[in-house]
C-alpha cells in the first residue's frame, strides 16, 4: 500500500502542475479532474475508503461539473468552434489517459490486494465518523466551504451573462 500511496502522490502532483501551467481551462480542467482523483486514490491506500469515496463523488463529480458549465457558460464567441474543433484531436487527450490509465492500473491493485497488505495498526474511517466531524467541530468550515461555493456560483453567473444592450 505504500507504494500505492506514491504512486498516487506523485500522480497528483504532476496533473496539479499540469493545471497550474496550462493555459486551455478545458484541459487544465481535465487535469484537474486527475488530480482529484488521484487524491482520493490516496485516501484509499491509506485506508480511507469513504473518504475516498466522497472525494470522487464530491469534488471530481459534482464540483468538476460546475466548472464545466461555467466554462460553457463563459462562451467567447465564434472563435471558439475553432478551439473545439482542436480539443477532439488524440493527442490533447493522451496526458489526461495516460495519468487516468495509471490510476486504473493502482485502483485495482488497492482493490484485489490481500487484507495482509494493509499496514499494522491502519483503520478504516467509516462514514459515520466522517459525519460525526463534518457536523461536530468541524461544522463551521463545512458552512463556510459552501457560503464561497455560492458566491462563486453567483459571481461566475454575473460575470458570464450577456448584457442587454440598450
Amino acid at each position: 500500500m505504500e507504494f500505492a500511496f506514491y504512486f498516487a502522490s506523485g500522480v497528483a502532483v504532476l496533473a496539479t502542475l499540469r493545471v497550474i501551467t496550462g493555459t486551455n481551462p478545458v484541459h487544465a480542467l481535465l487535469y484537474l479532474i486527475i488530480s482529484l482523483i488521484s487524491v482520493a486514490m490516496t485516501f484509499f491506500a491509506l485506508g480511507a475508503p469513504f473518504a475516498g469515496a466522497l472525494e470522487v463523488i464530491a469534488y471530481a463529480g459534482a464540483i468538476m461539473v460546475l466548472f464545466v458549465f461555467v466554462v460553457m457558460m463563459l462562451n467567447l464567441g465564434t472563435e471558439s468552434s475553432h478551439q473545439e474543433r482542436e480539443w477532439l484531436k488524440p493527442g490533447i487527450w493522451a496526458g489526461p489517459m495516460l495519468l487516468a490509465v495509471l490510476l486504473l492500473v493502482e485502483l485495482m491493485y488497492v482493490l484485489f490486494s490481500g487484507p495482509g497488505d494493509i499496514p499494522v495498526g491502519a483503520t478504516t474511517v467509516g462514514p459515520k465518523a466522517v459525519g460525526v466531524s463534518l457536523f461536530g467541530p468541524y461544522l463551521l468550515v463545512v458552512e463556510l466551504a459552501s457560503m464561497l461555493l455560492l458566491a462563486a456560483a453567483i459571481t461566475a453567473f454575473h460575470i458570464g451573462r450577456n448584457e442587454a444592450k440598450e
